[in-house]
């Protein structure tokens, strides 16, 4: 990028998106419609070179998952903002707390919001928190990856053609450009990423008192019960942790097994993944690890568990390698007898590991999980109504998925977000509608303003009136 913006130049880019934002007035039903139906008209108009750009950027990225689930699934999103964006702008009308008097709440629109996305999801994770902040009636900048530098000046490029500057605009730059960007005075800012990078995004948000949505992650938990068929489970689980080659917010971070289906568990592994992947180094539908950082990142991973004492077992057919250096990909490993001093069970892993851990007793998993932070999501294989039951109720996570991963995100009608560390706020449907909005309430007052005059000078008259409340 030959051009990088100043703090200075960010600054006068959101002054002139904010006098644009009021000078123009609130937006109407047809306008919000407008600018949700442009953002999927621009999708699936340029799918084809959004994929070839993501390819690029990540080495090798399947062009199918760059369809389904950077495009496709944003596409619906927005969509479904569109179709639905006049309801949820009606006011909600609330019950009168005295005669003549009249009460509701305007879901108001919030301004300029500012928008962090990352690298691995580049056009569900800068589009998807769109679908919210248009349907709201706020205007947006954008600030994309700088580990997806041809996605992001595709999208800059495309969106100057679809958008007005003054709608929505892109601003490109490295790690100190989206510093400062997240210290500007937006009126909502949404950060998607690393739970250190988003205390970073917090405290420079902090100073200037800008409310934050923070998508992190964390380490999200696949526990299975000793009543479950491990089969499911294991093709279930790694469907996930081999999309994207595991670098998904989302995707299973270690595994808890009962410790006699550990050999099944490797059994089925190993025949799961020869059946999806027969190769992984020349195979085209196998998702490259996006740096070489994060592939040094995820190699030194393996290293450390397995001086610890982890036993590592590659997943890759044949005779392929854990790891290849030139292709930076890595092919799925189980790792056996984790412990917690190793560094692969204090970070979140963004990659295609699977910790594996064992239990003897259903309460196990519940405490192990509850002595942690809390994750983006949490996964139970389980059939017993009563267990799934104590599941849901005793361990706090982003969100649940009992006997599958990842379902919950692609549904729109649930509110998609984490909890402590790994997140606050949530979005998605009319959960974004809400998040990105002010929930104003008005009253009208009757015309006797009976309902104020017990605040009225003299008290004396009305006092015992206050009396018998009390000793009702």
């Amino acid at each position: 990028m030959s051009y990088q913006p100043t703090a200075e130049d960010l600054q006068v880019i959101l002054r002139t998106m904010k006098r644009n934002h009021l000078v123009a007035g609130p937006a109407d039903a047809a306008l919000r419609q407008d600018r949700l139906r442009r953002a999927a008209r621009l999708i699936r108009e340029n799918y084809t070179a959004i994929s070839a750009a993501i390819n690029a950027d990540f080495g090798n990225r399947s062009v199918y998952q760059s369809m389904i689930a950077d495009m496709a699934t944003t596409v619906k999103m927005l969509e479904d903002s569109a179709e639905n964006v006049e309801q949820w702008m009606k006011p909600e009308v609330v019950e009168s707390p005295a005669p003549g008097m009249q009460a509701r709440i305007e879901q108001q629109p919030l301004g300029v919001v500012g928008v962090i996305s990352p690298w691995n999801f580049p056009i569900n994770l800068a589009f998807g928190p769109l679908a919210g902040v248009f349907a709201a009636g706020n205007t947006a900048m954008l600030k994309p990856s700088e580990l997806t530098p041809k996605t992001s000046e595709l999208l800059a490029e495309l969106i100057a053609g679809y958008f007005d500057p003054v709608e929505l605009t892109v601003i490109l730059g490295d790690a100190s450009v989206g510093a400062a960007f997240s210290g500007l005075p937006f009126d909502h800012l949404v950060f998607t990423g690393s739970t250190s990078v988003g205390r970073h995004v917090m405290r420079a948000a902090a100073e200037n008192l800008v409310p934050v949505t923070l998508e992190l992650g964390g380490k999200s938990p696949v526990v299975v019960a000793e009543d479950f068929d491990m089969r499911t489970a294991v093709e279930r689980t790694l469907t996930i942790k081999t999309f994207n080659a595991g670098q998904i917010c989302l995707s299973p971070d270690y595994m808890m097994v009962p410790q006699e289906s550990v050999e099944q568990l490797v059994t089925f592994s190993k025949d799961f993944v020869a059946k999806s992947f027969p190769n992984i180094i020349d195979n085209s539908e196998y998702t490259s690890i996006i740096s070489q950082r994060h592939f040094d990142r995820l190699v030194g991973l393996l290293a450390d568990a397995e001086e610890k004492g982890a036993t590592l077992i590659n997943l890759a057919p044949g005779n392929e390698p854990a790891f290849d250096t030139a292709s930076r990909k890595i092919a799925p490993q189980l790792l056996l007898y984790v412990t917690d001093d190793m560094a692969i069970m204090q970070e979140e892993i963004f990659g295609p590991l699977l910790p594996v851990k064992t239990y003897h007793d259903a309460d196990e998993p519940i405490a192990y999980i509850n002595a942690n932070p809390r994750p983006l999501a949490a996964y139970y294989f389980g059939n017993k109504a009563d267990l799934q039951k104590q599941f849901t109720e005793r361990t706090t996570s982003g969100g649940l998925v009992i006997n599958d991963v990842m379902t919950h995100a692609s549904i729109d009608s649930l509110p998609f977000g984490g909890v402590g560390a790994s997140g606050m706020g949530a979005y998605h449907g009319i959960h974004g509608f809400r998040r990105f909005s002010h929930a104003k309430p008005v009253v009208v007052q009757s015309q006797d303003g009976a309902s104020n005059l017990r605040l009225r000078a003299p008290y004396e008259d009305k006092a015992q009136a206050i009396e018998a409340f009390f000793n009702s």
